[in-house]
């Protein structure tokens, strides 16, 4: 009996010392992950040139973007390998929430929302606005109907789940009707066919398709909106992470990396023919 006890006492005393190991092995950081494992996973969506983008012309899909190279930038900082996780923009932040992804960069614009449910980085790609950041893409032959926020009224308007565009349409458009869409791309097509009346865009990307597609125009009205640069997002708490990615970004705008990596991303997608607003 004497001995059963003993070893009932051993078995249990092995049991707390695995739990207390295991205990120490579930409070490991995001970013001490992250560097055991040697690779930092990133989601984005790419169809947002010149930021984020897919090159196809050596016959296999590459991610590529000034987006793209600032987390190949990021992860080569922190000593480790970038994995990019290619998505529709609406399974981004969940991706990111949900801690499918270690980050997300997706020319993500700071907002209230995303500030409470995901870690935001400080700015990057800051620029000078000339008051037509976000806007609408109409059919060219209807762009005289649209100058100002009343004449979308009752409209049916394309704008990717959890954007900024999204959130613009339902604030400054509260008359209009919001139709989700999983690309611009879709959007594209689905204004050309007539499903939509108007696609929410950055201006950049409205000034690209209006280049490259003589049926659509942007529209003379323009969302209040000034443009403070985009930010890195990672999950909710990962503090530790963020303050190694803001120490990152500080060293790219000291730099001028990101506006570097933009002017290169354009000519390489204007080589691949796609017309990107300088």
């Amino acid at each position: 009996m004497k001995n059963f006890k003993k070893l009932m006492s051993t078995l249990l005393g092995a049991t707390l010392l695995i739990g207390m190991l295991g205990g120490c092995g579930s409070s490991q950081s995001r970013l001490d992950q992250i560097k055991e494992a040697g690779v930092l996973t990133m989601a984005t969506s790419p169809d947002f040139a010149p930021m984020e983008f897919e090159d196809i012309s050596s016959g296999e899909t590459k991610y590529v973007g000034s987006d793209i190279e600032l987390g190949k930038y990021i992860a080569e900082q922190l000593g480790v390998e970038l994995e990019i996780q290619a998505m529709d923009f609406s399974a981004v932040q969940a991706a990111v929430t949900s801690g499918q992804a270690d980050i997300a960069i997706s020319g993500f614009a700071k907002t209230e929302e995303r500030a409470e449910s995901m870690e935001l980085s400080d700015f990057y790609g800051m620029e000078e606005s000339d008051g037509k950041g976000q806007g609408l893409l109409v059919l060219a032959d209807q762009v005289d109907n649209y100058t100002s926020a009343e004449d979308f009224s009752g409209k049916l308007i394309g704008a990717q789940n959890g954007s900024l565009q999204y959130n613009l349409v339902t604030s400054q458009l509260p008359d209009a009707e919001v139709e989700l869409i999983s690309s611009l791309n879709d959007g594209l097509l689905m204004l050309q066919t007539g499903k939509i009346d108007a696609l929410a865009v950055s201006g950049d990307n409205g000034e690209m398709f209006e280049q490259n597609y003589d049926s659509v125009s942007m529209s003379s009205f323009y969302f209040d909106y000034q443009s403070e640069g985009n930010v890195v997002a990672a999950k909710k708490g990962e503090t530790e992470l963020m303050e190694a990615i803001n120490e990152i970004i500080a060293d790219v705008n000291e730099q001028g990396l990101y506006l570097q990596w933009k002017e290169e991303a354009t000519e390489l997608a204007k080589s691949l023919g796609i017309e990107v607003d300088e």
